[in-house]
């Protein structure tokens, strides 16, 4: 806590106007809320200007604490939701959150022996907790390791929020790779995790493709066929890179792909290209999820190169936001990004077809990588014109319609873990070179037909 807290603090003010002003320079900084607050208070009475490096450090730290002051306390794992019950924790958001440590090390947020301690206890509740063929389900009780049901007959296992949690677990091996007694348990426990999860079983008998989830109770009924182009690309790919349950690469190629239906091929306003995908790319966390680990960059297969479908499909959400054609308050080119988040009626998978006013910072924030020109006029009209009401104790609120004049009260996982990771991505390409490190992956993209710079 103590190194967080120095860690906010000097990024948000000047070293020099610290040290002539309060001499807090090496101090503990115990008093985190009121140290912020007199921080906010400095830079606002002396027009002291944040640089770009600053606002970044900023805006990761204090995202980042949503995964370390706001985990779940005896299982580590990150809760669903800030305003939810306080015990559900959620797999594919705690991967996210995995990978967000990682960046903690790396920005001197946390210690390595800090990071290692916690991703000890997460895999601990892991390895004891529910899982289904080896999977785990959306949600867990994290008081007790039990799987929460995410609907009534969804209450097994979830084969898409499992690679989320993989590919963050991937990642940490890679980066942990010290020999010491800590870091050796911890890659033996990924590598458990890991090799039990039962891809194939997830592929049903007489079909070539992936089903999301299997219930001890109801077997495939759900029968959610993974197909198309949306965040499960990385499912299908860890899928493939199993070493003890793999698919067969024509699952990829037939169920995934569609045999190239996937191909979308529109120009939209006249200059943006999309390689793939439904119409305008769908919510912005297509371009998020699946790609925290793996790296778009030079990424090609049969069908796309996944830089140029990312990019492509960034420049398009944030023209239809700047276009506005349902004329919502506060659109514009500094305020944009359309992607799943809560909303003034719900929770909804927000996108230029879904469009409900609905802004959430992570859209534009996560892309970083993709516009970070762009990104950065958000974030510092975000910052700079909006923070009294968008920023919180974990950065900014999971989303707000200018329209209706409300933000939302919460922060949501899924959410906040994007903007930690993809804004470190782009900065120092930290949780790709990580993940891409990884031999299985390699071997799996390899057998899936796909280029890449780091093999």
């Amino acid at each position: 806590m103590d190194q967080i807290t120095c860690k906010a603090f000097i990024t948000k003010i000047k070293l020099i106007v610290l040290i002539s002003l309060f001499g807090v320079y090496g101090s503990s900084c115990s008093n985190e809320k009121g140290k912020l607050q007199q921080a906010n208070n400095i830079e606002e009475s002396l027009d002291i200007e944040i640089t770009d490096v600053e606002i970044l450090d900023l805006v990761q730290l204090q995202t980042f604490n949503y995964f370390w002051d706001g985990a779940h306390p005896s299982s580590g794992m990150a809760l669903e939701r800030t305003n939810g019950d306080g015990k559900t924790v959620t797999s594919g958001g705690s991967g996210f959150g995995v990978m967000a440590i990682i960046v903690g090390v790396h920005r001197d947020f946390i210690t390595r022996e800090q990071a290692v301690e916690r991703l000890l206890l997460i895999t601990n509740f892991l390895m004891s907790g529910d899982r289904f063929h080896g999977a785990f389900p959306h949600w867990y009780n994290g008081d007790t390791g039990k799987v929460e049901a995410f609907s009534e007959k969804d209450n097994g296992g979830d084969i898409v929020e499992t690679s989320f949690m993989i590919q963050g677990l991937l990642a940490a091996r890679q980066y942990f790779d010290q020999n010491n007694e800590e870091e050796n348990i911890l890659r033996l426990r990924i590598k458990t995790l890991w090799d039990e999860v039962e891809w194939d079983w997830y592929v049903q008998t007489g079909t070539t493709y992936i089903t999301w989830h299997w219930s001890p109770n109801y077997g495939f009924e759900i029968n959610h066929k993974l197909d198309g182009y949306n965040e499960a690309l990385i499912t299908y790919i860890l899928a493939a890179s199993s070493e003890t349950h793999p698919i067969d690469a024509e699952v990829y190629h037939e169920g995934w792909a569609k045999n190239g239906d996937i191909a979308n091929g529109t120009t939209y306003y006249n200059k943006y290209v999309l390689p793939l995908g439904t119409e305008f790319g769908g919510p912005l966390f297509f371009a998020h999820y699946s790609f925290m680990g793996l790296d778009p960059n030079g990424l090609v297969d049969r069908y796309a190169n996944y830089w140029e479908q990312n990019v492509a499909h960034t420049l398009i959400n944030r023209e239809y936001c700047v276009q506005n054609p349902k004329n919502w308050n506060g659109y514009g080119p500094d305020v944009w990004g359309l992607t799943a988040s809560d909303g003034n009626n719900g929770y909804s998978a927000h996108s230029p077809v879904n469009d409900r006013g609905v802004i959430t910072p992570t859209a534009a924030l996560s892309s970083f990588p993709y516009t970070p020109e762009y990104s950065m006029e958000f974030l510092r009209n975000l910052y700079g014109n909006k923070k009294a009401k968008l920023w919180g104790p974990y950065g900014f609120y999971d989303a707000f319609n200018e329209t209706e004049d409300w933000v939302a009260p919460s922060y949501l996982a899924i959410d906040q873990g994007p903007i930690v990771v993809m804004i470190e991505n782009y900065r120092s390409q930290l949780v790709w070179n990580a993940f891409m490190s990884s031999p299985d992956v390699q071997a799996g993209l390899k057998k899936l037909e796909f280029v890449s710079p780091h093999f």
